[in-house]
């Protein structure tokens, strides 16, 4: 298993692109099913979530042509469910996404429960209601689920808790479901508001996008077309954070700063000193930044994606932090792989944490739970006195497209070795 080894507290400079978002990419590349023409995808990152489903989708006999960097071209002409690739499909939670469409064409599916990192393994109840509202009766047995139906229906579904995933699912499950689905309580981040676009451009009938209530009228058709993938918040934010942890000056390029207000915000709360563009976010070297109290929340507010990285910038912050992560449960405990290379974490609950800053890390030899507590042990590395070891590397790789050579081209010591 590869894993990286960091050469921390080398100084930083330069220029950091932002690949196109993890979080539009699958959603899209799944959305191709509901076209019986080829849709070209541009911007795709080429990172290991991608990996995984465009063999889920290969193997489902999609015809797909990957004929340069980030671009593909899906035809569904052949696709069969009974060739879902059970093992491939249980080990990523994006594929539970394929349901939809799948749905709209066969009137009866096996599927089993979608995977993913530590993270990843969530429950799935809010998805099988919502299948349930629009006629499908859902069986569950020890290896999977399977999903019946004779025909998907219109209904009105109301999320408990805002969701993105199962927006994302009943979406794609509504756009060809015969009458009106309305779905209250709808997550608003920016990848769905854009899949959304992406389909109404090609014959969906969605209104109240970017609102928590979408109205989704369903059509015969979805044509294929061609679509650009939008720039990754995630990826950006952690690079707005990595810059502001080392007090680099670093230009961070091909993002979307509309779609980071509020991590903005909270940076020049600290003291940071940003010069925005509209596509691009420069940071420059700001010593003593100041700790601030954050709080994870659905799109418009704190992503809970980027609680991470900010955390580890609160250990380099003058002053006590108080991060609350309100979104997923168990999200905090990457935090004693800080606190082990130096960091004055200290747990209050499974959900808050407090952090006092400044302190000095050092490198240990550590392994990734999950895919954003990866990334900030990477910027907490980079930060190190000494040589910082990473496993699990995979995780770090399911959604950071080739961030050891980003890294390199801004003068990090990180390797990538076996």
């Amino acid at each position: 298993m590869s894993k990286y080894i960091i050469q921390g507290k080398k100084q930083l400079a330069g220029v950091l692109p932002v690949s196109g978002a993890k979080n539009m990419a699958t959603k899209v590349l799944v959305a191709s099913l509901l076209s019986s023409d080829t849709t070209i995808v541009t911007n795709v990152p080429e990172i290991e979530d991608v990996k995984r489903l465009v063999e889920v989708l290969t193997e489902l006999g999609v015809e797909i042509n990957h004929p340069s960097i980030g671009r593909y071209e899906l035809k569904p002409t052949n696709f069969n469910p009974d060739k879902l690739n059970i093992e491939l499909v249980s080990k990523f939670r994006a594929s539970i996404l394929l349901l939809g469409p799948l749905l709209a064409h066969y009137k009866k599916i096996n599927f089993p429960h979608p995977g993913g990192c530590t993270i990843g393994k969530r429950p799935i109840d809010m998805f099988l209601q919502g299948f349930k509202a629009m006629g499908v009766t859902v069986e569950e047995n020890e290896h999977d689920y399977i999903f019946t139906h004779h025909g998907l229906k219109g209904a009105h579904i109301v999320f408990p808790q805002v969701t993105v995933t199962g927006t994302e699912t009943l979406l794609l499950a509504a756009v060809k479901a015969s009458g009106v689905t309305q779905l209250f309580n709808a997550a608003q981040e920016p990848e769905i508001v854009a899949l959304a676009k992406f389909l109404n451009a090609h014959g969906a009938k969605i209104s109240g996008i970017g609102t928590s209530i979408m109205t989704i009228e369903g059509v015969d058709t979805i044509r294929s077309g061609e679509v650009k993938i939008i720039p990754d918040r995630i990826e950006a934010g952690s690079f707005l954070a990595l810059a502001c942890a080392t007090n680099s000056h670093l230009k961070i390029e091909c993002c979307n700063p509309e779609h980071l207000r509020i991590p903005i915000a909270l940076l020049q709360q600290m003291g940071a000193q940003l010069k925005i563009f509209d596509d691009s976010i420069e940071v420059f070297s700001a010593e003593k930044l100041k700790s601030q109290h954050f709080k994870t929340h659905e799109y418009p507010g704190f992503a809970t994606d980027m609680q991470a990285p900010f955390t580890v910038l609160m250990t380099q912050s003058q002053g006590q932090s108080l991060i609350h992560e309100t979104i997923f449960e168990g999200r905090l405990f990457y935090t004693d792989f800080l606190n082990r290379m130096g960091a004055n974490i200290i747990m209050c609950d499974p959900q808050r944490v407090l952090v006092t800053g400044p302190t000095e890390l050092y490198g240990k030899k550590l392994e990734s739970p999950d895919l954003r507590a990866g990334i900030a042990m990477v910027i907490a590395g980079l930060l190190a006195n000494g040589t910082t070891e990473i496993d699990n590397i995979y995780q770090i790789e399911r959604g950071y497209e080739n961030l050891v050579l980003k890294l390199k081209n801004i003068g990090a010591l990180i390797e990538k070795v076996d």
